[in-house]
């Protein structure tokens, strides 16, 4: 008897595999001569210099060199997949769905945009009764529970007219704002329907905009619990034709309880009470996590995840299919790097070689099984499930339509639902359940399956970036330490990986500090920290730092980038590193030191117009805090000073060949940040560095040159 067709197949580029083991090797071998350098040095006698900055020099190196290492990893064997989702069996036979989504600010996360992600969900094409959509508002905001509302109503014509004409953009602000490509375009019949449903949109958008300008937003500190279905009394039905009146998705609102006096655990403290509400009225196996700015699509996501749920040779083991977080308002110049390439271009599918990608914070298919941890429903004590699930009977009860899994590593870690030890919940869930023994899988298809909303101010960046850093160090300083807690549990290169994640905020900010001060200030000192241009050690420190950015530039231009995006990508690097990765991985210190409390700051949503106009130009909006402009301030100033005066001392003194790579470490930092010399000097507009931000940068730039000039000395 002849096997049924795969539901999906997996692609290795055995090319790029040999590729990059090759040049690990090589680069290896270089990192290998540094260090006997730098060692030797340590070793003699006789000492040129203070060993001072030589050491920290040293450290940082060995630092780069570390996270380098760990990132070899996501490159060991990288994979693409295809999916056969028209092999699926039957829709009866389908699984049901929950999807989920998480709102908080109405204000930072506008309503009408969540109400069309709310929208594109109900839209998928998936059978209605088996497709459950539940909005978190934590904000517990009446603008949003009336948006829900008017979001069921128009729903009812949305959702006939998507299936009966088989339209792919399913979310309909992005519909009716695209350019007119429907195939459908030609048929009279579909023009009238197309511009009755226009009509209808345009009168939904006008309620939630009245709603919003009416302003009851609520005390989103302080708030009772809200579970509404959401259901349309408004008699409406009368006026749809008979073959529109389809069965709906299940729309359900929830608010939790919130007050000042309690914690709550940010997003996923929202997750987990739409995983308990959830399973008391739906309790569907596989859920839909959405962020509620990142909106689907296209209709076929459910279906394409379902072919790696329902593949018996994977299913068992498989946690959750992750598709990657693309953005439909970043352009070609992408000067903030907001399309995230090289974490769903390199990292997910290196992962996915593996046993599977992170699990991201939005786009992913997660079986319910998996969040619930190790309980077997036979014989188990009534008082022990609710000790870990909690006193509710009916969701007691729910978990016993659930599937047992076994373990495979035989430790039972006690977490249920989403995990709270980091504002990065999603990250440490993943990890956490690879620990347990489960796996996942990455599927990037040619049609984005998922469509968001990235930043495009530098405020909005730093701050993200800030928040991100903190709760990717809260992990790496925890007891679940990847690296330590990892390899026991998992494979040594996925728990490289994960160590590489959770590290490298801290691992880059601490070297890139020490490489955009050090070698200046010993510059403007005239001390050489680097070997001579005739050493041949000179030709090996060359080699190091060609390799790394050759490295870079090819994994740009071979996933669709160009020379600009590998100048963006190495401007901002360097930026978020001596920035939020900093302050990130300062607050997560603080944090585990009981200095600070956690805390959470929604990513602004809110649109300004001159803001995206600069960035459509290509130019950086430098409106944002000193917090993070007086560190590059500082270091662009620190970095012009070193360069003029390095260059007059080899001219003046001849010791060209000491100097030189300090002199062009700093000229190679100026070109690649040269936007924020332009934001300091050239530029009058309103996006341009304060007067008063350079007059702070310039008065921290003296004084750590005169305290760090003394220290040298």
């Amino acid at each position: 008897m002849d096997s049924p067709l795969p539901l999906h197949v997996c692609h290795v580029n055995n090319l790029s595999v040999i590729l990059n083991k090759l040049h690990a090797l090589l680069h290896c071998i270089a990192i290998a001569f540094l260090i006997y350098y730098r060692a030797s040095y340590l070793l003699q006698e006789t000492r040129a210099i203070s060993i001072i900055p030589w050491l920290l020099v040293f450290a940082s190196e060995l630092l780069l060199s570390f996270i380098w290492l760990l990132g070899r990893a996501y490159l060991w064997r990288p994979v693409s997949r295809t999916v056969f989702p028209e092999r699926l069996p039957e829709d009866d036979k389908l699984p049901a769905i929950d999807v989920f989504i998480c709102t908080a600010d109405p204000e930072k996360e506008p309503t009408f945009g969540v109400m069309n992600t709310v929208l594109s969900a109900m839209a998928l094409d998936y059978p209605a009764d088996k497709l459950h959509v539940y909005l978190s508002d934590d904000g517990g905001s009446p603008i949003t529970l009336r948006g829900m509302r008017e979001a069921f109503r128009f729903a009812k014509w949305w959702i006939p007219f998507c299936r009966r004409y088989r339209i792919k953009t399913i979310c309909p602000q992005a519909y009716f704002s695209e350019a007119e490509s429907d195939e459908n375009f030609g048929d009279s019949e579909f023009v009238t329907e197309k511009r009755k449903i226009k009509e209808k949109y345009e009168m939904f958008e006008e309620q939630v905009m009245k709603a919003v300008e009416d302003g009851e937003y609520g005390n989103s500190r302080n708030h009772s619990t809200i579970i509404e279905i959401i259901q349309d009394t408004s008699g409406e039905n009368e006026t749809i034709r008979q073959a529109d009146l389809v069965e709906m998705p299940l729309l359900v609102y929830v608010s939790r309880e919130k007050s000042p006096e309690h914690l709550h655990h940010f997003k996923g403290g929202a997750l987990n009470v739409l995983l308990r509400v959830s399973g008391v009225i739906s309790n569907s196996p596989y859920i839909l996590g959405l962020d509620c700015d990142m909106y689907c699509n296209d209709p076929t996501s459910a279906r394409q995840a379902m072919c790696f749920h329902l593949d018996p040779k994977t299913s068992s083991s498989l946690a959750f299919v992750q598709f990657p977080q693309k953005f439909h308002n970043f352009n070609e110049h992408d000067i903030y790097d907001g399309s995230l390439r090289s974490g769903y271009r390199l990292q997910w599918p290196g992962m996915d070689g593996l046993k599977g990608p992170f699990l991201t914070g939005t786009g992913h298919y997660i079986r319910r099984e998996s969040l619930y941890g190790n309980f077997k429903h036979k014989g188990i004590d009534l008082a022990e499930l609710k000790d870990t699930f909690g006193e509710s009977n009916l969701f007691i009860k729910s978990l016993h339509q659930s599937y047992e899994h076994k373990n495979v590593n035989g430790e039972n870690l006690s977490n249920v639902g989403f995990s709270y030890q980091s504002v990065s919940e999603d990250f440490f869930t993943g990890f956490i359940l690879h620990c347990k023994g489960w796996t996942s899988t990455y599927l990037d298809p040619s049609r984005p399956q998922f469509l968001g909303t990235s930043t495009t101010n530098l405020n909005d960046v730093l701050i993200q970036g800030t928040r991100w850093a903190s709760g990717l160090i809260d992990v790496s300083i925890s007891r679940f330490c990847p690296l330590l807690y990892g390899p026991s549990r998992m494979s040594l290169l996925l728990s490289m990986c994960y160590g590489e994640m959770s590290l490298f905020p801290l691992l880059y900010c601490l070297p890139l500090w020490c490489f955009a001060t050090l070698p200046q200030l010993c510059l403007l000192n005239g001390i050489p920290l680097y070997p001579e241009v005739s050493s041949p050690f000179f030709m090996v420190l060359s080699f190091i730092f060609l390799s790394a950015i050759c490295k870079h530039l090819q994994e740009v231009i071979s996933t669709g980038g160009s020379v600009y995006t590998w100048r963006n990508e190495q401007r901002i690097w360097m930026i978020k590193s001596v920035t939020s990765h900093f302050y990130g991985s300062m607050d997560a210190i603080m944090k585990l030191l009981g200095l600070r409390k956690a805390s959470f700051l929604p990513t602004n949503k809110v649109l300004d117009n001159e803001q995206v106009k600069r960035y459509e130009m290509g130019q950086f909006d430098f409106q944002t805090s000193s917090v993070f402009l007086v560190p590059m301030v500082s270091l662009m100033i620190l970095n012009v000073a070193a360069l003029v005066c390095g260059v007059i001392r080899m001219i003046a003194v001849g010791n060209w060949d000491k100097l030189f790579a300090q002199v062009l470490l700093s000229l190679y930092i100026l070109i690649i940040n040269f936007a924020i010399v332009e934001g300091m000097i050239v530029r009058k507009d309103k996006g341009r560095i304060s007067p008063s931000a350079i007059l702070l940068s310039s008065l921290f730039f003296v004084t750590f040159l005169f305290f760090g000039s003394i220290i040298l000395i």
